[in-house]
């Protein structure tokens, strides 16, 4: 039997921790998580980290594995997904991966497409100009600079946006000049699914849950971070939204709904980026049977 990977995807809210969970179990296996935030150990309720008990249910990779000090990216990902599915593979034949992190499941699946050098200085310059300036200046300054990626590329996003202008002034090509799509051979299968909803049903979702979190206590962890806000990994949805209430930018009801809209506006780029893999086989969340059915027939080879 081929070693086997199962690949959980789609929009937050959907459902993807308690579906990996129950296909762990299913296969007596671990989770390696393809989320950028779940990582950190100082972030938890605003990334909707699995609960302690889904973590005593199933062993998780990469989750609180890392401080938000660390420079944690899609080529440190690859590396530690690898690394962990080996472990897995020692014991198991199968593994499952969950988040909702494109780059993080491309890396794991396809590998990474080779960069070019940046020079620390221009990374720095773009760095301080964007916390001085804020995300319409980044935006503009990618706009003008590399309107190839400003035109289908995540612009709300300011990570990718900052790499995609030092690359540009770095090397004076577009980013997606770099990013050819060699796809790196795996010596393993992988098994894509996709969960999604009606558009009203994770919206309800996802209301639901920022409203669970604010009474879990988010402002009060937000609160905790704000001596180390600067860092990238707190540069994300539920974070930005309350640093800027604490600024006096925004009443709280202002910042909860802003909250709401922004992770609303996420899943949607979520669902673009995953709609985009053919490989992905979709299924509703709640069709739990038909799924473990699925699984069970592409890890046997069917």
């Amino acid at each position: 039997m081929q070693k086997t990977c199962i690949v959980i995807v789609g929009p937050t809210a959907v459902g993807k921790t308690a579906l990996a969970i129950r296909v762990a179990e299913h296969f007596n296996t671990a989770i390696i998580s393809a989320d950028s935030r779940q990582c950190f150990r100082e972030m938890a309720i605003g990334v909707a980290k699995p609960s302690p008990e889904e973590l005593s249910r199933v062993h998780h990779y990469f989750i609180n594995s890392h401080t938000v000090k660390d420079e944690v990216n899609a080529i440190v990902f690859e590396q530690y997904a690898l690394q962990s599915v080996n472990q897995i593979y020692a014991s198991q034949e199968v593994a499952v991966m969950t988040g909702g992190t494109g780059l993080y499941v491309k890396a794991f699946c396809e590998g990474l497409d080779d960069m070019p050098p940046v020079s620390l200085a221009v990374r720095e310059q773009i760095n301080e100009e964007y916390q001085q300036k804020g995300l319409s200046w980044l935006q503009r300054q990618v706009e003008e600079n590399d309107p190839l990626y400003y035109s289908n590329g995540e612009i709300h996003n300011p990570q990718r946006l900052m790499r995609a202008l030092e690359v540009k002034l770095a090397t004076g090509q577009s980013i997606r000049s770099w990013q050819q799509g060699k796809k790196a051979a795996r010596p393993f299968r992988i098994v894509k699914i996709g969960l999604e909803l009606a558009k009203e049903q994770l919206h309800q979702n996802i209301h639901r849950r920022v409203d669970i979190m604010m009474q879990q206590g988010l402002l009060e962890e937000v609160r905790g971070l704000l001596p180390v806000r600067h860092l990238n990994a707190l540069q994300t949805v539920g974070y930005s939204e309350l640093f800027n209430y604490m600024d006096g930018n925004s009443t709280l009801a202002q910042a909860v709904e802003a909250i709401k809209t922004n992770t609303r506006q996420y899943a949607k780029r979520q669902m673009t980026w995953f709609r985009k893999d053919a490989d992905v086989q979709w299924f509703s969340p709640k069709n739990e049977a038909a799924i473990l059915e699925y699984c069970g027939q592409a890890t046997a080879g069917s």
